[in-house]
């Protein structure tokens, strides 16, 4: 009795998870996006800077825009910005990118003690 009513509950989740729509980071060329959450919306790009040759020049400017941020008085820590199909996170403890807002991260650049980015390993242990 159980099983049939554990295959009709996640046959009805799976059937939700599809209605969901998938949001794509877009694909253009050397775009740097910022990336806003406006409430009952879907999510907005906002083109931040145009001829970025890689991420890492993308995550450095989405950087220094929340540094901006924080010393005019906003208390957002974390940003989101997106670079020809990748999703770019910055939060505290570094830079992360993914290929889709909610799924798995993969970490492109930690802080260093004075709150510098780099590539990680590259910083010598101290």
């Amino acid at each position: 009795m159980k099983t049939p009513v554990i295959l009709v509950l996640g046959a009805g989740l799976l059937a939700l998870s599809a209605c969901e729509k998938k949001v794509e980071a877009p694909m253009d060329a050397g775009v740097c996006w910022h990336v806003v959450f406006p409430k009952d919306q879907p999510p907005k790009f906002n083109k931040l800077v145009s001829n970025q040759p890689n991420l890492e020049t993308c995550a450095a400017s989405l950087e220094a825009m929340r540094v901006k941020f924080l010393r005019m008085g906003g208390g957002n820590d974390s940003i989101v910005g997106a670079y020809q199909g990748k999703f770019i996170f910055l939060q505290r403890e570094g830079i992360f990118t993914g290929d889709t807002l909610t799924g798995g991260r993969y970490l492109a650049l930690v802080r260093t003690g004075d709150g510098r980015l780099a590539i990680p390993g590259a910083m010598p242990s101290q």
